[in-house]
């Protein structure tokens, strides 16, 4: 007898066509206004009622009903693209110019439809309400934060969600309790100076020199400050300073990410870095100016919802298919904002292809597994069924 919960080959190729249809039309976050109408439409298809327009773009659906003690578990999609010029030259390449779905996001609410028409099936009564999320901006703009404020969650008990990665092999889900992502502070600096003549350097204050200073002394905010012990970043990002080449820069922008998964660190690091700011205006006889701003919070997986995420996965891929996350990334993930209201679970799916180049997410040559597209659905449906089976068992 054909297990309810495994996706066929009409299913498999249901959600390759929805992968690729939302791939050719990315979108940027908070502008997913057509990406929003297209799994309107596949919802609709599948007879599932649903709310458009929530935090601007999102969805929220329902399948199921939550009487009298029954639990609700919600389920999460992100819908946003990246502003990235795709050069992957696939068939289905975006037609948006500039915009890529370069993290696999258009695999996730693949995913989130699959895993829908799998519990629309099941030959018995969800024991409780599954909701579904289509969540915009993850990538910018903190869309979780949004799709709170709209109410979502409202009688929910707890979430799961995942992310298609290309560090673990197709038919391999990583699923591991406590933290699994960072902090993603971002910081900028500006340095100002009365600039001047580029052949009369001692008469101004040059702002390119010590800005070059500060990028280079910044790296030992990790590698000398902060404990070895505990994972962190400090990247630069973007830097822009000068306007000819016969004229010393009055002005420097700095702009970066800080990335770290401790509390601890994340401040030694935020004082730190005040600390040479300062100096620097002090060494060079600038101004500057330091504003940090703060990020997404850390991933931090539930024990017990984990522990259910590792059954679904073993049911899904079989025990040696499941793997553990044993390090924090230092990559952000807005599903943080989710486990900071209730417990629940984020994974990551297993979509490495062998035959690309190792391109990861946010590279415009990105690309992944298409048959990973099942193994997340399955799951995602699988861990809402336990949660809400166990829940009704008391």
């Amino acid at each position: 007898m054909t297990n309810p919960l495994t996706a066929d080959p009409q299913l498999v190729a249901w959600m390759t066509d929805i992968r690729r249809s939302i791939h050719q039309y990315p979108e940027l976050a908070l502008q997913e206004f057509r990406t929003a109408e297209y799994v309107s439409g596949k919802l609709t298809e599948l007879a599932i009622s649903h709310k458009k327009g929530i935090a601007g773009t999102g969805i929220v659906a329902f399948i199921g009903e939550k009487k009298n003690s029954a639990r609700a578990v919600a389920l999460r999609a992100d819908m946003d693209a990246l502003p990235i010029r795709e050069k992957t030259g696939l068939p289905f390449s975006s037609q948006n110019a500039g915009i890529m779905h370069a993290c696999g996001h258009d695999g996730h609410m693949a995913m989130l439809l699959g895993a829908a028409a799998l519990l629309k099936k099941q030959p018995q009564q969800l024991p409780g309400r599954v909701v579904l999320l289509f969540q915009p901006a993850e990538e910018d703009e903190g869309g979780a934060e949004k799709m709170i404020a709209a109410g979502v969650l409202a009688g929910v008990d707890a979430i799961f969600g995942g992310h298609i990665e290309r560090h673990f092999g197709v038919g391999e889900i990583a699923v591991q309790p406590g933290i699994i992502c960072a902090f993603t502070d971002e910081f900028q600096i500006i340095i100002r100076g009365p600039g001047g003549h580029a052949a009369k350097p001692h008469e101004s204050v040059d702002c390119i020199v010590a800005a070059s200073f500060l990028v280079a002394s910044l790296q030992t905010l990790v590698s000398r400050e902060t404990n070895p012990v505990f994972p962190a970043v400090v990247t630069v990002g973007k830097i822009h300073g000068g306007t000819a080449t016969n004229i010393i820069a009055d002005q420097v922008v700095l702009e970066g990410t800080i990335r770290t998964t401790h509390a601890e660190a994340r401040e030694k690091i935020f004082a730190s870095l005040r600390r040479m700011v300062q100096a620097v205006q002090e060494l060079y006889g600038t101004e500057t100016e330091l504003t940090l701003t703060a990020g997404y919070p850390p991933v931090i997986n539930d024990p017990v919802i984990s522990d259910m995420a590792r059954e679904a996965a073993r049911q899904t891929v079989g025990e040696n298919g499941v793997k553990s996350q044993p390090y924090p990334s230092l990559g952000g993930e807005d599903f943080s904002f989710y486990l900071k209201k209730m417990p629940g679970c984020f994974v990551r799916f297993g979509a490495r292809r062998d035959d690309l180049p190792n391109a990861n997410a946010h590279s415009p040559i990105f690309d992944f597994d298409e048959r990973v597209l099942p193994i997340g659905a399955e799951f995602l449906a699988r861990s809402a069924l336990l949660f809400l089976q166990q829940a009704a068992q008391g």
